[in-house]
């Protein structure tokens, strides 16, 4: 999502037990291929999300994209009372705060009863759902737009 909370690049529609992290990098392979064909100027910007994909790896990919991870560190049962070996981590607390743009979009997907919870059998019967609902919260800001001109 953008600051204004436009739906971007959805994430893919799998069953409730894979974890975000595990969807991470064909999300962000759709992100790339979204920013790509939309001709996005995104080098450089932060690259927000949560903690509960903090790794390595998944910095790396950022990295690798030509953005900022700007992921909040996750102690992951680490002892606290000894401070972490080596650079810490790249983390803006202030640019984090734009995430409510995210949980905001969020709210507004929980709105349509279908995508609360995933009734669907088929997993590409719940991203046509998904699809529509993100088609709707993105036509909210340029119907609000238009009015204001």
């Amino acid at each position: 999502m953008d600051r204004i909370g436009n739906v971007l690049a959805p994430m893919p529609v799998r069953p409730v037990n894979i974890s975000e992290f595990e969807l991470f990098p064909e999300s962000f392979a759709i992100f790339r291929r979204v920013v790509r064909d939309v001709k996005l100027p995104i080098r450089g910007s932060h690259f927000n999300y949560d903690s509960g994909v903090d790794s390595l790896a998944v910095r790396k990919l950022i990295w690798n994209a030509g953005l900022i991870p700007n992921i909040p560190e996750n102690p992951r049962n680490r002892d606290q009372s000894k401070p972490k070996r080596g650079r810490p981590r790249c983390f803006n607390a202030t640019v984090y705060k734009e995430r409510f743009a995210i949980e905001r979009c969020f709210a507004w997907e929980d709105t349509y009863r279908t995508l609360v919870i995933s009734y669907e059998r088929k997993a590409s019967h719940q991203l046509g759902a998904k699809l529509l609902g993100y088609a709707l919260i993105n036509l909210r800001y340029f119907v609000g737009k238009s009015q204001k001109c």
